[in-house]
């Protein structure tokens, strides 16, 4: 057989149909016989897939050098399932490690596997259960030497842009694959978030019906806002469920499975700003505190929502403040890669990366192309805020932003997301900001010197302010 899965839940069973859909035979195996019994039975009737009854049953059905895909949860398991294959498999056999695996942890599995000789492969799968069966984004980093041989399998079964380019290249070594899914996620929660708060806008400030908002997002879908994200949610807010729409029963209380939570803990390790990330994460902890919530509207009180202005232009303000807040959530997860190439020795194509982001993956868009423009124009781009098209949409729309922000503010409306990108905006944009106080204050308490304008950059100055 071409590959052995192990691992037959959403992500793991749908990528094996997808690889047998694509003429390469598979192995599939999961210690859990029921469920691997069950995904034979019901998923893959007249598929080139056969399932192996123990590991060394998978391992032996392969050809060499041998390929075999984990499709298992992120952490312990992984390390667990590596040391279990590694007395059965050979050198030069390869492991591909398509779990949300944390990159630290890539980092080392690769430096350990390298000595033994077995070529690993850390890479992030985006897409969901529809992408994986019908081709997600994979960006696959670690051993280089094992490129060539996965190359053509991963690159049959990945999605494709317009032209035919596959959404999967390679990233880096090491853990270069796992960090940018992990990047690619921290930009899914922003995009998410920044979604949440526009429906809450349309809801509770312009009392939108749920067939209003849906028609909303839908126009939003069919101009340069067109996104998986976009549509999916034109999508929710016209399902019903016996004549209601099932929104209106869904607790607001959001779950996270960590790698947003890397994406932040990972810009403060390198010092990056990840702001509109950052509080996207908390937002999920926040809408966690449900009963504290509940608790808390009956005691704390804000101001009364009242909307006295013209709905269509709000509206309109409304797409285009979304657009621009996107626009800079896209950015600080770019600054974040960049960060993180300089400091692991990483070499990174961040117009590939925009590339494999343009079809598969859960925040496929349009607005990705012109990403990937603009690092073909400037490879070694600080900042997206900078390139002449962005900016342009952001002097643009900068009115409309500002609208919504201050509009959504007096009226008690949520929204971190939001407030957080035009902030930085603000602070990115500003050509003195008031740090100097802060550095005077830690020289106050501590000693600590500070750097003078008047003086070259490099020197350090301390006043005894007492």
């Amino acid at each position: 057989m071409d590959i052995g899965v192990i691992g037959t839940g959403v992500m793991g069973g749908n990528l094996a149909i997808n690889i047998a859909n694509n003429n390469y035979s598979v192995v599939v195996y999961d210690k859990n016989k029921t469920s691997l019994e069950k995904y034979i039975q019901h998923k893959t009737l007249g598929k080139n897939i056969i399932a192996a009854n123990s590991l060394k049953d998978l391992v032996d059905r392969l050809k060499s050098p041998r390929k075999i895909m984990l499709m298992v949860p992120a952490g312990k398991i992984v390390d667990e399932l590596i040391d279990e294959i590694i007395p059965l498999i050979e050198r030069g056999d390869i492991l591909i490690d398509g779990g949300n695996s944390n990159f630290q942890d890539t980092n080392k599995r690769k430096a350990y596997l390298d000595e033994k000789g077995i070529l690993y492969i850390g890479t992030g799968v985006s897409g969901g259960e529809e992408g994986a069966l019908k081709g997600p984004s994979i960006m696959p980093g670690g051993n280089i030497k094992a490129w060539e041989e996965v190359r053509p399998l991963l690159q049959a079964i990945s999605a494709k842009t317009d032209d035919g380019t596959p959404c999967c290249d390679w990233v880096g070594e090491d853990g270069a694959g796992h960090f940018v899914k992990m990047v690619h996620n921290g930009i899914e929660y922003g995009d998410m978030q920044l979604i949440c708060e526009t429906y809450q806008i349309l809801k509770d400030l312009l009392n939108l019906s749920y067939e209003e908002m849906h028609e909303v997002f839908k126009t939003w879908n069919e101009g340069e806002l067109e996104s998986y994200l976009i549509e999916i949610t034109r999508d929710i807010l016209k399902f019903s469920e016996n004549g209601k729409p099932i929104i209106e029963n869904i607790l607001d209380t959001a779950g996270q499975k960590g790698t947003g939570k890397w994406t932040v803990i990972s810009s403060l390790d390198l010092g990056v700003p990840l702001t509109l990330i950052g509080e996207s994460v908390f937002a999920r902890a926040l809408s966690s505190q449900k009963e504290e919530r509940v608790k808390a509207s009956k005691v704390l009180s804000g101001p009364k929502i009242e909307f006295t202005g013209d709905k269509a232009q709000f509206i309109n303000d409304l797409g285009n403040a979304l657009y621009v807040s996107k626009v800079v959530s896209y950015a600080q997860g770019f600054v974040l890669m960049k960060a993180a190439a300089k400091e692991y020795g990483w070499n990174l194509n961040y117009g590939g990366i925009a590339l494999m982001w343009r079809g598969g993956c859960i925040i496929r868009s349009s607005f990705l192309g012109k990403i990937k423009e603009a690092f073909e124009i400037e490879p070694d781009l600080d900042n997206l805020l900078l390139t002449t098209y962005f900016k342009n949409k952001i002097e643009k729309y900068q009115t409309s932003w500002r609208n919504v922000v201050s509009t959504a503010v007096n009226n008690g409306i949520w929204i971190p997301a939001f407030s957080s990108a035009l902030t930085y905006f603000d602070g990115y944009r500003n050509f003195r900001l008031p740090a100097n106080l802060l550095q005077a204050q830690r020289d106050y308490f501590g000693a600590h010197t500070y750097e003078r304008v008047d003086k070259p950059r490099g020197q350090f100055f301390h006043t005894n302010w007492l």
